[in-house]
């Protein structure tokens, strides 16, 4: 069936290759240490403040392709530690996309705030041990005495006396106090040439409604401090984030020294996903939403899993994209065209063929019958002899693409044009141009052919070499309309974030073109999405999964048939 042609069902996942990831890992597991004899454990732990982009897919791929690789376990945990942009659209958006990608986490689906109570009970040992203080500190304040490498932090409530600090963070959790006025710092090194480590915040005041929590808490923990806790809670061995996390790493691991937390997990880094042409900032992916300069998130020019799934990328091809792309230290641009390369790949090899007209021009063949019609076979895939055949109709009159005819020709066109040479109708007959007819401005509304009967299939007859070129058409007795969407990059600069540009005035004001009166095979009549073509000559479509019903067909343009990737 035509929608359910290149359904949302994962083909087989790629092998992960080796990577100094998996180095580490096997070292771990055959040092004889800690690690000794464990399963594989990690962890996806996205913030729910807005929907997974191409950035993430690198990430899942990582957490866990990482550990089917060792027949270990990945949790799936929101990191719901801000309630300020959390909502439980974006928890039910990251598990579709993550499903999506064919990736499944079982039972082990958890919320950062599932720990909170045990987190707040760990910041009270870190007093009782004087490792913690409450600090009256405004964030200017905090910058203004943070020093520099010569010079050390300093705080004048560090040495705040421990009974103090537990009466006013039991205050803090009570509500006494307003936003700001109060943080939590750990104690560790004011003197640190690694500036994370200079008495860090790890809880602050926020008096605001948490989408699980209700209004239970007015004060939450800070990423670095609630991180490496859900870990150890978890039992995860190896949590596996993105590099701007490696200056953390010792925070990290000075929470789980400190805390006497159940388990000792290992964080090792890895360099994010860069593309040109693209933002992958949630920040500016929701300005665009907000402010309209898109449709949503799902938008499928957005670099959002939802956006491309819209587009027609299948999870195959996003996957491959992630393994070819490899996992390295070194931060790095990949070329856009290379995704497109990537979905290219796999919709050549599973999508059927089907004959569409974009911008359509009525052409007759004068001596065909007028009341004939006849039925070819066509197969579906070249490359898919299990995908079968179907039929097209076959008459009179015909649509063909605007552009294969023009009334006086340039150098080298091989199309129609009146007197020019034959051309194969795909799939059919060998036609001629005998001229047009125009409107009153001018216009080309409708084309002119003969047809040589002896040719059908659209094969040469008689031994005839065929100058003209190959023209697809569909049956105007029997065409289905149908809107395309032609879709280009979002951002006309390949560094739209680079430097000092607004990333807003880098926006490409082309990235969009609606083709409306398109038409379309008849087998297309009733597809519904997700279902994926090569639409002849002109690329790869997919229905709209939003916008598209029964007597409403809109198709997007996926990607072009021209690859510009170049290994």
């Amino acid at each position: 069936m035509a929608d359910e042609l290149h359904a949302a069902v994962p083909a087989e996942k790629p092998v992960m290759n080796q990577n100094f990831i998996h180095d580490f890992i096997d070292e771990d597991l055959a040092q004889g240490g800690q690690f000794q004899g464990m399963t594989v454990h990690t962890r996806f732990p996205p913030e729910p403040n807005g929907y997974l982009h191409i950035g993430h897919a690198k990430a899942i791929f990582i957490d866990f392709g990482t550990a089917e690789k060792y027949g270990g376990l990945c949790n799936l945990r929101m990191d719901d530690t801000n309630p300020t942009k959390e909502d439980v659209e974006y928890v039910e958006a990251i598990q579709e996309d993550i499903h999506w990608l064919g990736y499944d986490w079982g039972d082990r689906f958890f919320y950062a705030s599932d720990y909170f109570e045990q987190m707040y009970q760990y910041a009270v040992s870190l007093i009782q041990k004087g490792l913690a203080y409450v600090c009256a500190l405004t964030p200017d304040q905090m910058r203004e005495m943070r020093g520099d490498i010569n010079t050390p932090a300093c705080c004048p409530f560090r040495d705040r006396p421990i009974e103090e600090s537990l009466d006013l963070f039991a205050r803090m959790r009570a509500g006494e106090f307003p936003d700001g006025a109060l943080t939590l710092r750990a104690k560790i090194d004011s003197a640190s040439g690694n500036f994370n480590m200079r008495d860090p915040v790890i809880y602050r005041i926020n008096h605001m409604h948490h989408h699980r929590q209700g209004d239970k808490w007015c004060i939450y923990p800070m990423y670095d401090f609630a991180h490496p806790i859900e870990d150890a809670l978890e039992g995860i061995t190896h949590s596996l984030c993105s590099l701007e996390f490696e200056d953390h790493r010792p925070l990290y691991d000075w929470v789980i020294q400190h805390c006497d937390l159940p388990a000792r997990p290992r964080q090792i880094e890895f360099a994010r996903l860069g593309i040109d042409y693209t933002v992958m900032s949630k920040r500016k992916l929701r300005a665009l939403v907000e402010e309209g300069r898109v449709s949503g998130w799902d938008d499928p020019r957005m670099p959002t899993l939802c956006g491309l799934r819209r587009r027609g990328y299948t999870p195959a091809s996003i996957r491959n994209f992630s393994e070819r792309n490899g996992v390295s230290k070194a931060a790095s641009t990949v070329q856009c065209a290379f995704l497109e390369h990537c979905l290219r790949e796999d919709l050549n090899e599973n999508a059927r063929r089907i004959m569409a007209v974009l911008r359509p021009v009525k052409l007759t063949i004068t001596n065909y019958p007028e009341d004939k019609q006849e039925v070819f076979t066509v197969e579906n895939n070249p490359n898919r002899p299990e995908d079968g055949e179907r039929t097209l109709s076959f008459s009179r009159h015909l649509y063909i693409e605007a552009e294969d005819f023009l009334q006086v020709p340039v150098p080298k066109y091989k199309r129609l044009y009146p007197g020019g040479p034959e051309c194969r109708l795909k799939g059919a007959y060998l036609i001629t141009c005998t001229g047009c007819v125009t409107d009153d401005d001018g216009n080309v509304i409708e084309v002119l052919c003969e047809y040589d009967p002896a040719s059908q299939g659209g094969n040469p007859a008689d031994g005839r070499k065929v100058k003209g070129a190959t023209i697809h058409w569909v049956d105007a007795a029997t065409a289905v309309d149908a809107e395309i969407r032609l879709y280009d990059s979002l951002f006309s600069d390949p560094d739209p974030d680079g430097g000092d540009k607004n990333f807003l005035d880098c926006l490409n004001p082309n990235s969009l073109e609606i083709l409306t009166g398109a038409k379309v095979e008849a087998s297309l009549a009733d597809v519904t999405a997700p279902a994926s073509f090569q639409f002849l000559r002109q690329g790869y479509f997919c229905v709209d999964s939003k916008d598209s019903a029964p007597g409403h067909l809109v198709f997007n343009r996926s990607v072009s048939l021209k690859d510009s990737f170049k290994y």
